[in-house]
């Protein structure tokens, strides 16, 4: 690993909560790939499997963030592992319900439970932005945290879509639930990096999300996390009728990987100029990048589309965390990184829904129409709002100095 992502971890405590986080985040990637896998395997119901996947989508965009400005207020430890028992119980729920072919409505609410789930990655990085907050170190920090996120990426629908086809199909989501519990107790008893909290007195009882910026990016990524979900759903459906339904889960993880070594590259570079700029050419790159999909008639072809694909997605998730910081009091700087992954769970939950109804409407390939229209919505909403992330914020956070750069910058 490069010099300067190696330079994070002097800090004590570091590498403890980051390796806690890379296990708390692997059932980002495996809960939902994974009820589509079992679904899909003992019901044969993709629309079923999908609005399921969308449900716990929708359910975490709505606990997320009250978990997460819960977390601003009292601290991570007392929050984090109350919410992941009902997350687990929840989960629990689930895996009888469909095992013994229980009615679908036990399924849709134990789904909601769910989605309880804390932001593990929100936590993360509210640890490195204690640390390094106004530091050259802390874009370093962003862009190694969203390498781990495509870490998840590669191997969480591999292990989660190979256990559930060739163990039993329960399995994927149970690994994950054993996942959840053991990555946020491990990242609660470090006691010496948590960050502090701000209770409500200190902050105001006012949203982070009635920030402009933060609307923005929220409403962009809702339309970026449909194209996330849909890809994920359709890729399993055609992988299935091209008669390999786990190469699926490889064919995934090449769409990580991409975003992984890109990732890699990014944290490396140091940029000038004005960092919403970045960010939207990164949207109409994610977008672009759905159009050769419309094509796919093979497996490897799709492969190959994908891992392109996936180049654009982890440097537009860093310039994400960038302009947060810029946007949202720090005081809530949690509550503003989970509405964002708020977007994102909106966007799954529709991306996956409608792909489902697709995919068994007219088959996979239709399917990949969804990515396309989604990524088209993201860069118009992109280009909508723009004006509003070109704002200097200097109440947001940072430094008079930064501040004062930017407004030049944007003068100029």
């Amino acid at each position: 690993m490069p010099s300067p992502y190696l330079a994070l971890f002097a800090v004590p405590g570091s590498k403890a909560f980051s390796a806690a986080g890379l296990l708390g985040r692997m059932p980002l990637s495996m809960m939902g790939i994974g009820v589509v896998t079992m679904v899909s395997q003992l019901t044969g119901r993709y629309g079923l499997a999908g609005a399921l996947s969308a449900t716990i989508a929708l359910s975490a965009a709505v606990a997320g963030p009250q978990v997460s400005r819960l977390v601003d207020q009292h601290g991570q430890r007392r929050v984090l592992r109350p919410a992941t028992l009902i997350s687990l119980a929840a989960g629990a729920g689930l895996l009888f319900a469909a095992h013994y072919g229980w009615p679908d409505w036990v399924l849709f609410v134990a789904c909601v439970g769910i989605g309880c789930v804390p932001s593990v990655g929100a936590m993360i990085r509210a640890r490195w932005a204690a640390l390094y907050r106004g530091t050259p170190q802390l874009h370093t920090a962003y862009s190694f945290e969203s390498v781990i996120d495509e870490v998840c990426f590669i191997f969480g629908p591999i292990i989660s879509i190979g256990l559930s086809t060739a163990w039993f199909p329960e399995a994927g989501p149970l690994l994950a639930g054993c996942f959840l519990a053991a990555g946020v107790f491990w990242l609660t008893a470090q006691r010496s990096t948590e960050p502090a909290p701000h209770p409500r007195e200190k902050q105001g009882g006012s949203s982070a999300l009635r920030a402009p910026g933060l609307q923005v990016l929220v409403a962009t990524f809702a339309a970026t996390g449909a194209i996330f979900g849909s890809v994920d759903v359709v890729t399993v459906a055609f992988a299935d009728e091209q008669g390999h339904k786990s190469a699926a889960s490889v064919v995934l993880a090449l769409y990580a990987a991409g975003s992984c070594a890109a990732g890699l590259v990014f944290g490396l570079l140091r940029f000038k100029g004005a960092p919403e700029r970045r960010w939207l050419l990164g949207i109409c790159a994610m977008a672009v990048s759905m159009i050769p999909l419309l094509l796919v008639g093979n497996l490897p072809f799709l492969a190959v589309a994908l891992f392109v694909a996936g180049m654009a997605v982890a440097p537009t998730m860093i310039t994400t965390m960038s302009l947060i910081e810029e946007h949202v009091p720090r005081a809530q700087l949690t509550e503003g990184m989970t509405w964002v992954s708020t977007g994102l769970a909106v966007g799954v939950a529709l991306g996956s829904s409608v792909a489902g109804w697709v995919i068994d409407a007219a088959g996979a390939d239709a399917g990949y129409g969804v990515p396309a229209v989604s990524g088209a919505a993201a860069v118009v909403v992109g280009f909508l709002g723009y004006r509003r992330l070109s704002r200097p914020a200097p109440r947001r956070g940072g430094t008079v100095e930064q501040h004062s750069e930017r407004e030049e910058r944007h003068v100029a």
